[in-house]
């Protein structure tokens, strides 16, 4: 979950990691750090415990000047974040390493160094590797066999950049499990986690492959591959804009991401609704035959696409009679699922690089499964590579922690998975007619609902002074809240959980006093008045109730002031439209709170660890 830049340049180095570790500072907060080859012929570097703002202070008092260098913003797995356990971690004065992921047998690798002599400066499984390096390069005196010879011993998943003081030119990068690519300059070359952190200094990448090795010049790069052959890896040129790494007039990239939301849905509908239909073929080549097998969904994912998943579970059950599970994947991959015949197993990612999610992909092997389908955000990621059929959501680069678009352009896509597999059932064609009605309206009708921006803003500072919230709903809203509950506690601080409505008398009802917020989404549907009754039993106790609903609904004993009216919708749309004013509620309570909305403590957005 770290972020990792390096570079062999025509330049002094360093300014450009920097700008990339800024880039990428979604990814870890915790600590940060760069490393370059002075002209002096030796290592030298600058490490902060805190963010990558507070490293640019350093380096303005402290500049690193050099061509080649590495860098690298934390998130504390081994260790905690501190400038002795911040990376890059040295070796003998000799070695420079950068590393993201957790090596497991680090303890073993630590005892095995300390026999020969080996001292640690840090608390970190890292260090360990740059020591394994050092020793391997004296002895065969290649820094690319040296790296190759220390991952054979490594347990867990990594990526790692290496630089070497005898070796001024080149960088060595390895990737197991976590992600890494090779930016391709003018005269120079880079290497990161993540495309975006190589705007502008790169126009083309290539993205390494699960057990690869690469070894990177100014004027040339080599990949070897799990079996050290040389291998070609396909270029790619770099489609995001400078604007996608820019707040813009926003406070926050996550603001942005809310407000970007309505674009990112029409691009996510673009060119995949055909006269009024939505065909098979959008979720890949061979997804007509798929679905005409599939009998059963199972839906697997983490977090904020884990709430995506319990929301499609509703509309497959609901709408098609198809039975549906929805799993959290740290789960689903420790446990033998009894998979029914013709089950189609549908994987939820916003980054394709979630380590619990592809883990419990690849561990879906049953042939009782009749397809595996990702839908993803990030066309170049590991679930994309390594999944059949594929429905990318184009919601643009996501990089507020908490999730927001890429949660309603998930619903989006299962929702156009509902209307696919829907035209085997009965009335399953006028489904798939109504839901591309539906959804060419969504875009106009979230518009509307951020224009209640302002609304949400005053009911949020009523929050500003609570420890504790409650949200409910039922049915299909109930994983709205979750996902609602979620949002507040990712970056209020505010510990949040959502119920069933109706068991808020079996136990969570016993919270409830007039210093606990409630909040309630209160839908139109067969459940309304269940839910009016679940508010009378918050109203009873004198819990502070906050009711998000639509229009012309009665709200009794509710002060207006503490009701959101939505504009009417199409009941299928509702799950969708009815999450942007919880993000909307999140976000300003944190705002009124003071937190860090876009770098939350403790949370990284790329979870490449379990």
């Amino acid at each position: 979950m770290c972020g990792i830049t390096a570079g062999v340049a025509q330049r002094d180095v360093a300014p450009i990691l920097l700008e990339g570790l800024k880039r990428l500072e979604y990814r870890g907060y915790d600590s940060a750090g760069i490393a370059v080859l002075n002209p002096q012929g030796a290592l030298e570097r600058v490490r902060v415990c805190g963010k990558v703002n507070q490293l640019a202070d350093s380096l303005e008092s402290n500049p690193l000047l050099g061509t080649l260098g590495v860098a690298h913003t934390r998130w504390a797995t081994h260790g905690k974040p501190c400038e002795k356990n911040a990376h890059p971690h040295f070796s003998g004065g000799e070695i420079a390493l950068v590393h993201n992921g957790i090596i497991e047998n680090y303890l073993d690798l630590r005892q095995a160094l300390a026999k020969k002599g080996c001292t640690f400066e840090s608390e970190t499984d890292s260090e360990i590797i740059a020591h394994s390096i050092a020793y391997a390069f004296k002895e065969k005196g290649d820094l690319l066999q040296a790296v190759v010879d220390t991952l054979k011993h490594l347990e867990g998943a990594y990526s790692i950049a290496v630089m070497a003081k005898s070796c001024p030119n080149k960088i060595i990068a390895a990737r197991h499990g976590s992600p890494l690519v090779i930016g391709l300059g003018l005269g120079e070359n880079f290497v990161a986690s993540d495309s975006l952190a190589l705007l502008p200094v790169a126009h083309h990448v290539v993205v390494l492959e699960e057990g690869d090795v690469a070894e990177i010049s100014r004027q040339s790069y080599e990949i070897f591959d799990v079996n050290h052959k040389p291998v070609e890896r396909l270029k790619k040129r770099i489609t995001i804009t400078e604007e996608s790494a820019d707040k813009g007039k926003y406070r926050h990239f996550m603001q942005k991401e809310i407000f970007e939301q309505p674009k990112a849905i029409t691009a996510t509908l673009s060119g995949r609704i055909l006269n009024g239909m939505i065909e098979d073929k959008v979720f890949g080549v061979n997804a007509g035959k798929i679905f005409d097998q599939t009998k059963a969904v199972q839906i697997v994912g983490c977090g904020t696409s884990y709430h995506a998943g319990m929301v499609a579970r509703f509309w497959l059950q609901e709408l098609l009679g198809l039975p549906c599970q929805a799993e959290i994947a740290s789960e689903f991959r420790y446990r033998r699922p009894v998979v029914s015949p013709g089950t189609l197993y549908v994987t939820l990612s916003q980054s394709g690089e979630t380590a619990d999610t592809l883990a419990a992909l690849g561990s879906a092997t049953s042939p009782a499964y009749c397809g595996h389908l990702a839908v993803c955000n990030v066309p170049d990621s590991a679930l994309v590579r390594q999944t059949p059929q594929v429905f990318l959501t184009h919601a643009g680069p996501e990089i507020g922690v908490a999730s927001t678009k890429a949660f309603t352009t998930q619903l989006v896509a299962l929702l156009m998975l509902a209307a696919c597999l829907g035209r085997r059932v009965e009335g399953g064609v006028t489904l798939n007619k109504e839901v591309a009605s539906f959804l060419r309206q969504l875009p106009a009708l979230m518009t509307q609902i951020l224009e209640l921006d302002p609304s949400i803003q005053k009911i949020a500072k009523q929050f500003a002074d609570k420890r504790h919230a409650l949200y409910l709903g039922r049915g299909i809203h109930y994983p709205v809240v979750k996902e609602g509950a979620l949002k507040l506690k990712e970056i209020s601080y505010i510990h949040a959980d959502a119920y069933p409505a109706g068991e808020l008398k079996h136990g969570p009802l016993a919270l409830v006093d007039q210093d606990m917020p409630v909040v309630v989404v209160l839908a139109k549907g067969k459940l309304l008045d269940k839910v009016k009754s679940n508010i009378e039993e918050v109203r009873a106790r004198d819990g502070q109730l906050f009711v998000l609903t639509e229009q012309e609904v009665d709200v009794p004993h509710v002060p207006e002031e503490n009701i959101l009216r939505l504009p009417t919708m199409p009941e299928l749309l509702k799950p969708i439209l009815f999450s942007v004013p919880l993000q909307l509620l999140a976000y300003h309570v944190a705002v009124a709170k003071g937190t860090d909305v876009d770098q939350p403590r403790n949370l990284a957005k790329s979870v490449t660890v379990e």
